[in-house]
């Protein structure tokens, strides 16, 4: 629009190929957006640098014109059972990952302004039905104690860089993270609640994780955010709601036995525990969601275009 002046950020991003980092990454280009994607391997292209968080490396100039950095790096929560070694990789990436860049960011005279460094509702444990806000307290669990760790190495950056840890919910996608395991199912009609089904899951879209990211990045907000939809949802309305924008039927549930049986300590930490997370301070700062209902959602990732 004639006579409007946007302001284009350079952005650094840890994880940019995950399933929240390349829509990321993507929306920001869209917008104009000068986008740098830290990557482990060689570099394909000029906007990618090459890392090496495991052993701390990162050359802190690539932080020095940047405007933000995102961090979505770890390794994937639900991706393998969780064995004693497994849940050390999980601490272990997301910790050196965020060190890493805390640590590049010391180094430097102007450091970034803003680092959003990922987090999630697992910070809250199994918290039945109480209201969670920001100021919440943690769980006593293991992806609680995962999260309170990843927040406490995010607020190592340097004063004055101001640190958000978005505590992002159930992510619903069309394909991808958690919908990539369920969508089939529910499409084959096979698929249902998890568990008793009355355990709250803090849902979002993926449209609205993007849209939220971008909004943090210039609202002014920090630390804790809790990135969900404004309606709470129980499992057993979330999986209804798919199932009937799939026409399928969604009733075949899943007992928890069978759930632990298969998943062992995953079903309790990732799928059986109940979060009624509000996203108190998204609202309050005027964050509008494409998909704020759980019929517009549902919609969304049923449609094919």
């Amino acid at each position: 629009m004639p006579g409007v002046v946007r302001w284009i950020m350079r952005i650094v991003i840890a994880g940019a190929s995950g399933l929240i980092g390349t829509d990321v990454s993507a929306a920001l280009r869209h917008a104009g957006h000068d986008v740098v994607a830290l990557v482990r391997r060689a570099p394909r292209a000029a906007s990618e640098v090459r890392w090496d968080p495991a052993a701390g490396s990162l050359d802190p100039h690539v932080l020095a014109a940047a405007d933000a950095v995102i961090n979505l790096s770890g390794a994937g929560i639900g991706d393998r059972p969780w064995t004693r070694r497994r849940i050390d990789e999980l601490f272990t990436t997301r910790l050196a990952a965020t060190r890493t860049l805390t640590s590049a960011m010391g180094k430097l005279d102007n450091p970034p302004s803003m680092f959003l460094s990922q987090s999630a509702s697992g910070y809250y444990g199994d918290a039945g039905t109480a209201r969670l806000r920001e100021d919440s307290s943690s769980g006593s669990g293991v992806l609680s104690r995962l999260c309170v760790e990843w927040e406490a190495a995010a607020h190592e950056a340097p004063s004055g860089v101001r640190v958000v840890t978005p505590r992002t919910g159930v992510v619903l996608s069309r394909s991808g993270g958690a919908m990539g395991r369920l969508l089939p199912l529910l499409r084959l009609g096979l698929g249902g609640p998890l568990g008793h089904g009355t355990q709250y899951w803090p849902w979002i879209t993926l449209p609205d994780v993007t849209a939220a990211f971008t909004f943090l990045l210039t609202s002014g907000l920090q630390g804790p955010v809790n990135v969900c939809a404004p309606e709470e949802a129980d499992v057993n309305s979330l999986m209804a709601a798919l199932a009937a924008a799939l026409h399928r039927p969604g009733v075949l549930r899943v007992p928890a036995f069978a759930l632990r049986l298969v998943m062992g300590k995953l079903a309790d930490e990732l799928l059986l525990p109940s979060q009624r997370m509000e996203p108190g301070l998204l609202s309050e700062a005027g964050f509008r969601w494409r998909h704020p209902s759980l019929s517009q959602a549902a919609a969304w990732v049923a449609a094919k275009d």
